[in-house]
C-alpha cells in the first residue's frame, strides 16, 4: 500500500455519455484529502460513447482508472471497482450526480468524527427542465418519499439508509460487499445488513451533492417500478422490510386491483374501488397543491402525474416482484439472464467485443 491514495471513489456506470463527464470533472476538482484520492469507473460495456469519454479523461488525469463491468449492473460494477481500489476509505459516487468541492473531505471527516460505519449526505435533486422540476418537488415531499430522512436536506443523525455512501474498506470487506443478485436497491440492502448487525449509518447535511432526476414520466415510472420489483427480493432475503413505508404502495395497488377486478360482479367491490380510488386522487391533488405552493405554482398541473408514476410504478413493480420471486420462484437469475442478453445484443450492434 506504499504510496497508495487514502481514498478511492468508485463509480458504476453504463451508457451515461450525457452525464459522466460532468460528474467526473466535479470529482476531479475536489479539495484533495491527505494522501490524495483516485477515481475508479466500472463501465458496464457502454455502447453510447461513454467509454470514449472515460478513456479521454483517464488520459488527461492519472488518478482516473477504467475497469470493465461485464456483469453490467450497478452492484457488480461497485464490487469490481472496490476490488481494484487501493484506498483505505471507499466513497461510492453516481454518474447522475455532481459534488460540492469539499464532498470527499466532508465524507472522510464525518466518517472519522462520528465513528459510523457508513456516512453520506442527503439525496438532493437538482432538476433540469419543467418535468424534472416537478419530479424533484415530488421526490422531496413526504407524500412522495414516505417520510424517508434521506430526502430531508436538513436532517443529521442515524438513518436506515443514506444516499451513496462512504465506508472504511475494512467495513465493506467484513459485510461482504454489494449483493450481485440485485439490479436495484443494492445500497439499501447493504445498509440493511449493516444496521441489523448493530452498525451505524449516518447522514450529514455538510456532505453536499446534487442528483439530476429523470426528465420524463416514462423514465420515472420505469425507475420506480424497478425499485419496487427488487425491493421484493430484499425483503425475501431478510424476511422483513427495512421500513413499512416500502410496502404501502404495493398494498394500495393490490387493493385497487382486487376491488376493480371484482367490480363487475359485486356492487360492494365497485363502491369500494370508487371510494379508495377517489381518496387517493383527493390526497394526491391536495399534496400536489401543498408542494406547488412551496416549489412553484407552475408545477401544479403535472405534480399529480409525478406522484402517480412514483407510487403506482413502485407498487406495480412490487406486485410483479411478488409474482416472479414468490409465486413463480423464477429468482434473480432469470431476470439477470434477460438483462445480460439485451446488453450483449446492444454491444454486438455497437461493435464491442
Amino acid at each position: 500500500m506504499s504510496g497508495a491514495p487514502t481514498v478511492s471513489v468508485v463509480i458504476p456506470c453504463r451508457n451515461e455519455a450525457d452525464h459522466i463527464e460532468r460528474c467526473l470533472r466535479s470529482l476531479l476538482s475536489q479539495n484533495s484529502p491527505p494522501g490524495g484520492f483516485e477515481v475508479i469507473v466500472a463501465d458496464g460495456m457502454s455502447t453510447d460513447g461513454t467509454r470514449r469519454i472515460l478513456r479521454e479523461l483517464a488520459d488527461e488525469n492519472a488518478s482516473v482508472r477504467l475497469v470493465d463491468n461485464t456483469g453490467l449492473i450497478v452492484s457488480t460494477g461497485l464490487n469490481r471497482a472496490i476490488a481494484a481500489a487501493k484506498g483505505e476509505i471507499v466513497i461510492r459516487a453516481d454518474a447522475h450526480t455532481e459534488y460540492a468541492p469539499d464532498y470527499i473531505a466532508r465524507c472522510v471527516a464525518t466518517l472519522r468524527d462520528t465513528g459510523a460505519d457508513n456516512v453520506g449526505g442527503p439525496w438532493v435533486a437538482a432538476p433540469r427542465g419543467y418535468v424534472a422540476s416537478a419530479i424533484a418537488a415530488a421526490f422531496h415531499s413526504k407524500f412522495g418519499s414516505g417520510g424517508g430522512r434521506a430526502h430531508d436536506p436538513q436532517y443529521e443523525g442515524p438513518v436506515d439508509t443514506v444516499y451513496l455512501g462512504c465506508w472504511r474498506r475494512a467495513t465493506l470487506e467484513q459485510i461482504g460487499g454489494f449483493d450481485e443478485e440485485l439490479v436495484r436497491n443494492q445500497d439499501d440492502e447493504l445498509n440493511l445488513r449493516l444496521t441489523r448487525r448493530g452498525r451505524t449509518v449516518w447522514q450529514s447535511p455538510t456532505i453536499k451533492s446534487w442528483y439530476h432526476p429523470r426528465g420524463s414520466f416514462r423514465q420515472l415510472a420505469r425507475q420506480y417500478a424497478q425499485y419496487g420489483y427488487w425491493k421484493v427480493r430484499v425483503i425475501q432475503k431478510h424476511r422483513l422490510p427495512a421500513s413499512w413505508r416500502h410496502v404501502v404502495p404495493a398494498i394500495f395497488v393490490s387493493t385497487m386491483l382486487a376491488f376493480t377486478s371484482a367490480s363487475p360482479f359485486s356492487r360492494v367491490a365497485a363502491t369500494a374501488a370508487a371510494l379508495v380510488g377517489g381518496l387517493y386522487v383527493g390526497c394526491t391533488v391536495a399534496a400536489s397543491a401543498m408542494v406547488a405552493a412551496r416549489s412553484g405554482i407552475r408545477l401544479l398541473p403535472v405534480l399529480p402525474l409525478a406522484f402517480f408514476c412514483m407510487q403506482i410504478g413502485y407498487g406495480a413493480g412490487f406486485m410483479l416482484g411478488l409474482i416472479d420471486f414468490c409465486l413463480l420462484r423464477a429468482g434473480p437469475a432469470a431476470r439477470m439472464s434477460a438483462i445480460t442478453r439485451r446488453a450483449e445484443e446492444g454491444a454486438t450492434r455497437a461493435g464491442i467485443e
